[in-house]
C-alpha cells in the first residue's frame, strides 16, 4: 500500500508540475469564457436584410407578405418578370416570388414559383407556403359564401394548462431541463474521461518509450503502477477542474459586475426580475414555478450518484486507456484500440438526448443505464426523471464489478505490453496475453 501511495504522489506531482498543465488550467477559464463572449456577440448580431421582389399579376397575395427583420418584401407587379429575373442573376435581390394569373383559384396551389440564385431555406419555403395557402384558402370560403371575419374571430387559442397528481402546477420544458442538468453531469463524466484517460496512456507510453519502465517495473508489481497511474492522474484531473471551478466563479461575478447585474444575497426571485424590468405577472409566475421546480430535483442525491458514477466510470475506462497504452510503442498505434472505447461513450450520449428524454423509463433506457459502459452516463441523465434506488443501486454495483474485473483483465495486458517493443499488437495477440 505504501508503494502504491508512492506512486500516486509521484503521478501526480509530475502532472501539477508539468507547464502545459499549469498553462491550460488557469487559461482555459479565460478561454471558454471569451468563446462564450464570441457566441454571444455573434448571436445578438442581425443577419443582412433580404429584398424579395414579387410579381403578383393576381393581386391577391402581396398584402399577404409582412417585412421583418430578415425579409423586405417589395411589390414589383408593374415590371416586366424577365427584367426582374435578370436582376435576381444579377444579385440586385435575393429572389423572386413570381405569382401568374390563373383562371381557377385552387389552380395557385401548384403555379407558384420562387427564382433565385441560391436555394432558399426550408423555413423560409414554408412560410411562404404558409402565406399563400392561408390567402387561397379564404378566398375559397368567400366564394363558398362563408364570412372569413367570423371564423377568424371563433379561431381558439388553447394555453393547456400543467398540473401534476398531486395538483401543483408544473410548467413546460421540464423534461428539457432535467436532460440538460443530467446531460451536462453525463458529459462531464465523457469528457474528464477522454482528457485524462488519454494522459495516462500518454504517461504509459512515454515510460515505455524511454525504457524507464524497465527500472520502475523491477521494483513495483504492474499493477500497482497500472493504478498508482490511474489514481495520481485522476488526483491531478480533479484539481484542475476546482481550479476552474474557482477561476470561473470569480470570472462570472466579474462580468456580473462589469454588466451591472445585481446579485445581492437575499434577493428573492421577484426584486432580480424586477431590477431588470417591468415583467408581466403571468412570466414572473412561469420563472417562479421553473426555479421552484429545479430546486424541487433531488440535486443532494443527483449529486452524489454522480461522484459514485465519475469514480466508477472514469476508473472503467482509465483501466482501459492505461492497457492500450503498454501493448503499443507511439500513440499512432493507439487508433485501433481506442475507437472501441470510444463508442460506448458516444452513444451513452445519444442514447441519452434522443431516448431518455422521450422515454426516461423505458425499456432501451432502463437497459443502457444497467450496461456499465454507458451507465455512468445514462443513468445520470434518468435520475432527474425519478429513478427507483434499487435501478440506481445496482446499477452501481454492475459498474464497480465490470470496473474490478477490467483492472483485472487489463493488468494481465499491462502486465505484459509493458515490457513488449517494436512490433504493434494484434487483437489476436492482446487475447493471448489475457491467458498468460
Amino acid at each position: 500500500m505504501n508503494i502504491l501511495s508512492l506512486i500516486i504522489k509521484r503521478e501526480f506531482i509530475a502532472k501539477v508540475r508539468n507547464k502545459s498543465f499549469i498553462v491550460m488550467t488557469f487559461l482555459s477559464p479565460l478561454f471558454f469564457v471569451a468563446l462564450m463572449v464570441f457566441v454571444a456577440y455573434l448571436a445578438s448580431m442581425k443577419g443582412e436584410n433580404k429584398q424579395i421582389a414579387i410579381h403578383d399579376e393576381s393581386g391577391l397575395f402581396f398584402k399577404q407578405f409582412k417585412n421583418n427583420d430578415a425579409f423586405t418584401y417589395q411589390d414589383l407587379s408593374a415590371i416586366d418578370v424577365e427584367i426582374l429575373k435578370d436582376s435576381v442573376a444579377a444579385e440586385k435581390y435575393e429572389g423572386l416570388i413570381y405569382i401568374p394569373k390563373q383562371e381557377v383559384i385552387t389552380d395557385y396551389e401548384k403555379n407558384i414559383y420562387y427564382i433565385s440564385n441560391d436555394s432558399p431555406s426550408l423555413t423560409f419555403i414554408s412560410k411562404v407556403e404558409l402565406l399563400v395557402a392561408d390567402k387561397i384558402t379564404h378566398v375559397n370560403l368567400q366564394n363558398k359564401g362563408i364570412d372569413t371575419q367570423v371564423i377568424d374571430q371563433a379561431q381558439a387559442k388553447v394555453n393547456l394548462k400543467l398540473t401534476k397528481a398531486t395538483g401543483e402546477e408544473t410548467v413546460r420544458g421540464l423534461n428539457e431541463i432535467k436532460i440538460i442538468i443530467g446531460g451536462a453531469f453525463g458529459y462531464f463524466i465523457m469528457m474528464f474521461i477522454i482528457i485524462y484517460g488519454n494522459m495516462v496512456m500518454r504517461s504509459v507510453i512515454e515510460e515505455k518509450t524511454n525504457r524507464i519502465i524497465e527500472i520502475i517495473i523491477s521494483s513495483v508489481k504492474p499493477f500497482q503502477l497500472m493504478m498508482g497511474k490511474i489514481i495520481g492522474t485522476s488526483m491531478a484531473g480533479i484539481l484542475q477542474f476546482i481550479i476552474w471551478g474557482v477561476v470561473g466563479a470569480f470570472l462570472l461575478m466579474g462580468s456580473s459586475f462589469l454588466l451591472g447585474i445585481n446579485g445581492t444575497p437575499g434577493m428573492t426571485t421577484v426584486e432580480v426580475v424586477n431590477t431588470a424590468g417591468s415583467i408581466s405577472p403571468e412570466v414572473l409566475g412561469d420563472i417562479q414555478n421553473y426555479v421552484h421546480e429545479i430546486l424541487s430535483l433531488p440535486l443532494l442525491s443527483m449529486f452524489i450518484y454522480f461522484i459514485v458514477f465519475f469514480i466508477g466510470g472514469y476508473f472503467l475506462y482509465s483501466s482501459l486507456y492505461a492497457a492500450i497504452g503498454a501493448a503499443v510503442d507511439n500513440e499512432t498505434d493507439t487508433q485501433q484500440f481506442l475507437f472501441p472505447i470510444m463508442l460506448p461513450l458516444m452513444l451513452g450520449v445519444y442514447i441519452g438526448f434522443f431516448t431518455v428524454i422521450n422515454d426516461p423509463h423505458g425499456s432501451i433506457a432502463t437497459i443502457f443505464s444497467m450496461v456499465p459502459f454507458t451507465s455512468p452516463i445514462v443513468m445520470l441523465m434518468r435520475i432527474p426523471f425519478g429513478v427507483p434506488v434499487w435501478e440506481v443501486l445496482l446499477s452501481i454495483f454492475i459498474l464497480f464489478a465490470t470496473f474490478i474485473l477490467v483492472v483485472w483483465l487489463a493488468a494481465k495486458v499491462y502486465r505484459i505490453g509493458i515490457l513488449m517493443y517494436g512490433k504493434r499488437p494484434s487483437w489476436k495477440e492482446l487475447y493471448k496475453w489475457l491467458k498468460y
